[in-house]
């Protein structure tokens, strides 16, 4: 009887390996959608919420956007930041448009940009219709516990911001030295010049960077820069041909959206000039009533273009076209800087390709983090001096300055990060409203 050999058992196949990351998530259109509504719904938060100007809304981006939803990275952020202070128009308007961009194309762009300014926009012009029945002096003591709150948030970001994009001595020493030069040197073309310096620094260190082999070709798309340069001479030769005053006024404003640096606090003296002293549309003290009440709302400050749109149409008659003039001076000053943003995104990636310009991203996010520590401080100084009565006495010490107590406590709680950013601004204001009552 023959006894077969016997066969050897097969090699056993090797194991799988094991992946430990999730699988690509299907991003269909039902996803994007339900994405875009739930940013759109943050956005409307901030609307509500981002008291301070500029410098506090990106620490208020970067707490909502950033840390708890993570649309972008914090680099990506102080990029795109960088980016818009480059370019005429309100910086903090233009960054979280172009986060919408991002998110969503320009469809969820145009509404980030709707549904981030309605809010101040129809505060403001609400105000410009009400002149002569609202006090300025309560609105002011309505969001007295908001300022030192809105500058620890400030503080809390640059804390944040250092924490994440501070990683070589050179970044210290641009951070520094920018904090430094923007806090002694506040001159609206100061912030452009410091990113482009900063950039410049670390651009000598393009070699440390990878090369990418297969760059996408660097193609620029010029119809949002024509739209842009279209409208700003179109409405200069209409507004000079028309004495009706909404084409006019839209002209002004589109202007000075299209050549201001730096925010609303340069806008506001170069409206000033043009407005009261040479046009004359309203008085000194309604326009400093209108300055005071857009640095106590939420949102953008260059809403102030509504209130002074909806004062300048006056002589026309009625609330109609007050509400129009309102209308024309928001979209003549926030459509400039969209143009210029979205002009200047749609070839950023491939740009950035480029082992130059990712060196100097370093640079700049230094010199960013320097902007948000100075802008601490400035923001801090201009608060008015307040101090807490204690209920019993520390030998001599009977009393405590208020607003580095709130700073401070706001501060502890963003690090703290058990407390959301809208309840820290609610208690602010029900604190204000009931000590203004």
């Amino acid at each position: 009887m023959t006894v077969p050999a016997s066969v050897p058992n097969p090699a056993p196949h090797p194991a799988a390996p094991v992946s430990l990351t999730p699988p690509p998530r299907r991003s269909g259109k039902r996803t994007r959608r339900v994405r875009g509504i739930i940013f759109l719904k943050d956005v409307a938060v901030l609307a509500l919420t981002a008291f301070g100007g500029p410098q506090a809304h990106m620490a208020m981006f970067f707490r909502l956007l950033v840390d708890k939803r993570r649309y972008i990275s914090t680099a990506e952020l102080l990029e795109l930041q960088a980016l818009c202070a480059l370019l005429p128009g309100p910086t903090s308007t233009q960054t979280i448009t172009v986060i919408g961009f991002r998110l969503g194309g320009p469809n969820l762009a145009y509404l980030t940009l709707l549904v981030w300014m309605l809010p101040a926009v129809t505060l403001m012009t609400l105000a410009g219709l009400t002149l002569s029945h609202l006090d300025p002096a309560r609105v002011t003591a309505l969001v007295q516990f908001v300022q030192p709150v809105a500058v620890g948030f400030v503080a809390f970001s640059a804390y944040k911001i250092a924490e994440k994009v501070i990683h070589t001595k050179t970044a210290v020493a641009l951070m520094v030295a920018a904090a430094m030069m923007a806090y002694f040197f506040q001159l609206p073309w100061m912030l452009p010049l410091l990113l482009l310096a900063g950039g410049a620094v670390t651009t000598v260190r393009y070699r440390k960077h990878a090369i990418v082999q297969e760059k996408k070709p660097l193609r620029v798309e010029w119809a949002n820069f024509f739209l842009w340069f279209g409208i700003l001479v179109g409405a200069a030769v209409l507004g000079h041909y028309t004495r009706w005053l909404p084409v006019r006024l839209f002209e002004n404003f589109y202007r000075n959206g299209s050549l201001v640096f730096g925010g609303g606090q340069v806008l506001a003296p170069l409206l000033y000039a043009e407005f009261v002293e040479f046009k004359k549309y309203l008085t000194g003290p309604e326009f400093l009533s209108g300055l005071g009440l857009v640095q106590a709302m939420p949102g953008p400050n260059f809403s102030f273009a509504a209130y002074i749109g909806a004062l300048a149409m006056r002589p026309e008659g009625g609330t109609g076209m007050q509400v129009l003039g309102a209308a024309v001076g928001t979209a003549g000053i926030f459509l400039p800087g969209t143009f210029l943003i979205f002009f200047v995104i749609r070839f950023w990636d491939r740009l950035r390709q480029y082992r130059v310009v990712q060196a100097s991203l370093e640079g700049i996010n230094a010199v960013s983090a320097g902007l948000v520590c100075a802008a601490t401080f400035l923001l801090y100084h201009p608060l008015p001096y307040r101090l807490l009565d204690l209920p019993f006495h520390l030998g001599p010490i009977d009393s405590l300055p208020l607003n580095p107590l709130l700073v401070g406590l706001t501060f502890l709680l963003l690090l703290w990060e058990k407390v959301p950013s809208v309840v820290i601004i609610a208690v602010a204001l029900l604190a204000g409203a009931l000590m203004g009552a």
